[in-house]
This record gives structure tokens, sequence and C-alpha cells, in this order.
């Protein structure tokens, strides 16, 4: 089938060196198979956009056979091979490249040829196509693109479109992809796109979680969370993913506040983005939030989800007396809500943790607000409380505290809270660099000295004796055992 491109035939582009060599086993092996394979979506896409990705992923499309044939290519060069999807004959080949990790995925045509297997696609902009024979011509100048259906006016606009009318039923995660897409590269959803996404938002119910949750990442990833997650909010598509935020929608709270439950803890997410970005040349913090927690998930983008769920606890902890609204113990309901979403997710352990402890200590940093300055105790305890999530939970507190703008909060609190929190911060990163104290005393060393049974009482000894090393009350053994003997007195 000979191409024709929606594009004049003088638009061509050229494959940098590296993909040529990628590419060429592939090529090579087709070209003895007597296939026909087409290079398609995301990398054409990307080279338009002059897009560089840590990870290099090639996808290309077969008018049948793909099963077939990449199992035989993955023997040839000796790649990993996983069938995806046996209906439409998609599976996925994984092989090192030097330090980097290539991704091949094949898949047969989903319709009579070319043009009709890129209208099944997502959106005009992934519906690019160039054949591999091509790339390996002896032309200098360059390849043909294949468009069929607008894909290079789609990104010289900046416009998200779905391929079809009924893209979003054949694959509802496409939902997700449309708010991913448009956060990765600042493109706007077209309005007929927006209208079907509403339509069809039921549908993500449907979706495996794990999917879905990648998807919502990618839009915790970019700098402006917020207007993508308010977009998601109008069009019902988190209504779909986080039912448990309904009951917190128009739930008024106390004079403290100008905003409901859901209004305040959107503008805690747009608060929160707005002080990461203010923060952007702090390289320790930086290095910090960038710290993967599990697979290619950073602290940054727990930050943000922790931003919107922090607050989840308080339609079930609402409570009214003497004409007052109180809340009080939400953070421990939130923290279990948000362990269960983190679950829901298919989330790590580790970013389950970090979630459910930075909603139920978000509250925390306040407290040692109140006071200025905090105790040494107080802050001791602080971080040992909260370990490695406790400077995420200062910038929750600080965008938590900036949404709050209602008639009982003053200015001179704010900036108190501002002030011993940024204070909060400074000290975290000089701990980072301090020494770890070594151990005055041990468990050995209460059993024999005061002829203890193990027990909790053990445990609770050493966790005060620590404490008082930390804060400069004790500094040697002796004055250790002088401490542990006055708890076991007291016990």
């Amino acid at each position: 089938m000979k191409p024709r491109p929606w594009l004049p035939t003088s638009h061509i582009i050229n494959l940098k060196a590296e993909y040529k060599d990628i590419l060429k086993a592939v090529h090579l092996f087709a070209k003895r198979q007597k296939v026909e394979l087409y290079l398609v979506g995301g990398i054409l896409r990307d080279i338009l956009l002059k897009r560089e990705k840590p990870s290099l992923d090639f996808d290309f499309c077969i008018k049948r056979g793909a099963i077939n044939f990449a199992g035989k290519l993955a023997k040839e060069i000796k790649a990993g091979f996983v069938i995806l999807d046996r209906e439409h004959g998609a599976c996925r080949l994984v092989k090192r490249k030097g330090e980097k990790c290539v991704t091949f995925d094949f898949s047969d045509f989903r319709g009579k040829d070319l043009e009709n297997d890129l209208l099944h696609r997502d959106f005009t902009i992934n519906t690019l196509a160039l054949g591999l024979n091509e790339v390996f011509s002896k032309k200098s100048s360059g390849v043909e693109l294949v468009d069929f259906h607008g894909a290079v006016k789609d990104l010289k606009a900046k416009v998200i479109r779905v391929a079809n009318k009924d893209s979003l039923d054949e694959d509802p995660l496409r939902i997700m992809r449309a708010f991913s897409l448009s956060a990765i590269f600042g493109f706007r959803i077209e309005p007929k796109t927006l209208a079907l996404i509403r339509k069809k938002a039921a549908k993500l119910s449907a979706v495996s979680s794990e999917r879905v949750r990648d998807e919502l990442f990618k839009v915790l990833d970019c700098g402006d969370s917020f207007a993508h997650i308010v977009q998601m909010d109008k069009l019902g598509v988190i209504k779909v993913i986080f039912p448990e935020f309904d009951p917190m929608r128009a739930l008024k709270q106390g004079p403290y506040h100008h905003l409901d439950v859901w209004k305040h803890s959107l503008e805690t997410l747009k608060q929160l983005e707005e002080l990461l970005y203010s923060l952007r040349s702090n390289s320790s913090m930086q290095a910090y939030l960038d710290e993967c927690i599990s697979a290619d998930r950073r602290r940054r983008q727990l930050l943000k989800l922790a931003a919107f769920l922090h607050d989840t606890g308080k339609p079930e902890a609402l409570r009214r007396r003497e004409g007052k609204t109180i809340f009080h113990g939400h953070e421990r309901i939130g923290s279990d809500i948000a362990e269960e979403i983190a679950r829901r997710l298919k989330l790590s352990n580790d970013e389950l943790q970090s979630l459910s402890r930075m909603v139920f200590w978000h509250l925390r940093p306040g407290y040692l607000a109140d006071s200025e300055p905090p105790t040494e105790r107080a802050v001791f305890r602080y971080f040992r409380d909260t370990g490695k999530d406790g400077l995420n939970i200062l910038l929750l507190s600080m965008a938590d505290q900036r949404s709050t703008c209602g008639p009982l909060t003053s200015q001179e609190s704010r900036e108190q809270h501002e002030r011993v929190v940024l204070k909060l911060i400074k000290r975290y990163f000089k701990r980072q660099e301090e020494k770890e104290l070594p151990h005055l005393i041990n468990g050995n060393d209460l059993i024999k000295k005061f002829k203890l049974e193990p027990s909790p009482l053990i445990g609770k000894i050493l966790a005060e004796v620590e404490e008082l090393q930390a804060i400069g009350k004790i500094k040697n053994k002796t004055e250790a055992l002088k401490a542990a003997a006055r708890m076991v007195k007291n016990a």
C-alpha cells in the first residue's frame, strides 16, 4: 500500500544515528522474514517535538502475525518477550542496550490497512507512521512521514483530539491519557474530546487501578497538576477514581476556613505547587523531592497526592458542639482512608506508609508553630515520628496553612507558622549532614544493671535515653544509666 501523507511530500524527518543503530537488527530480521513493519506513535511524535526521553520505546504495527514475528525476533536478538494482548496480537520485547533499556512493542493492524489501524490509536498526535524499510533506504535527505489523520497539524496547534469517536470506548484509560498527555506536553484538550470525556467518564471504573495510577502520577509530575485535576473534576473523572471525595464536597468548615473541605483540598494542592516553584533553585530540596520511592514514582508526586487527600477524614470526623464545627481526629481517619486508596492504586508498601504518614501528621507542624520557638524535645520528637517524610509534611503544612483564609485566621498567626516551618526545614537538612549519635547503652546493659526481664519497658527506656542524648541532656554511658535508673524506679 502506498502511503498518502497528510502533509506535502516535502515534510520529512531524520532519525538519530542512535535510533538507527537500535532498529537495524529489527529491520534486517523483518527483511529476511519478508514482513513490512511500520514504526508508529510516540517515538515519531517526540522526534517532531524534539523531546528526549530517558527510556527508549519503539512501537511497531504489522498487518498480521505480530506475536509470532516478535517471538522469533526475541530469540534472534536475545530479548525478553511477553504477550500483552493476544486478541489484538500485542506483545513486547525488552532488551538491554548499553546502560539503557529498550522496549519494542508490536501489534497487528486493527483494521484492513495501515490507515484504518492508525484510526484506532488514541489521539491524532499519536497516529504518525513510518515504514521501517524507508528508514534504511539510501535516501540521505530523510524519510517521509505517513500522516493520514492530521497528527502534525494537531502537534503544531498543541491540541489533543481523539482519533475517532469510539476511541474512549475502545480503551477507557484514554480518558486519563488525555490529561497526562496534556500535562506532559502543555497541550489543550479540544472541546469535542472534552465533551466525550464527560460523557464516557464512568467507563474508567472498569479500568485496572494500576493503569489509572500510572497516568495519574504523570499528571502529578507536571508543575501545574492543579489545573489538570480541576479540569478532571469538572468532567466527572475525579468522582470515578476517587469516590471518597464526594462527602467532602460542599462540606462547610469553621470560621478559620473560607472554603468547603473539597475546595480547600484543591487549594492546598495549588498552594503547594506555588511553594515548590518558589523552592526550585534549592538543590537539596529538589534532590529530596526527586527521590524515587518505588519504580519511577517520586516523593514530589506522592506529596501532591497527599495534598488533596489530607482532609479526607473530615466528613466522618464532623461534629457540631455548642454551635462550633469540629473535626477532631480527622487526621487518623484520613490516614486510614489514604491507606485504602494506596492499596487500590497498587502503590508499594513504602509509598503506602509515606502517604499515610503525611496525612496522619499533617497537623503536627501547626502544633509546633503554636509555641515559638518549639522546644528541642518537641522538635526531636517530630523528626523521630515523621522520619524521612518530615520534610514533605512541613511543605504540606505550609500549603495547608496558606489555603486557610477564614475570618478568624490572622496574618500574625500565618507568619508565625511560616517562620517556624521554614526553620524546621533548615533543621531537617542540617540533621541529614550530622553523624548519627552512637548508642550510649543497649538492652543488655539494662538487663544486667537493673535485673530486668525482656519487656516493652526496655524499648521505652532506650527511646527516652536516646531523646535525652539528642537534646544534650546526657553525654555519656554513666549519665545514661543514671537516667535509666530514674525511669526504672518510676516504672
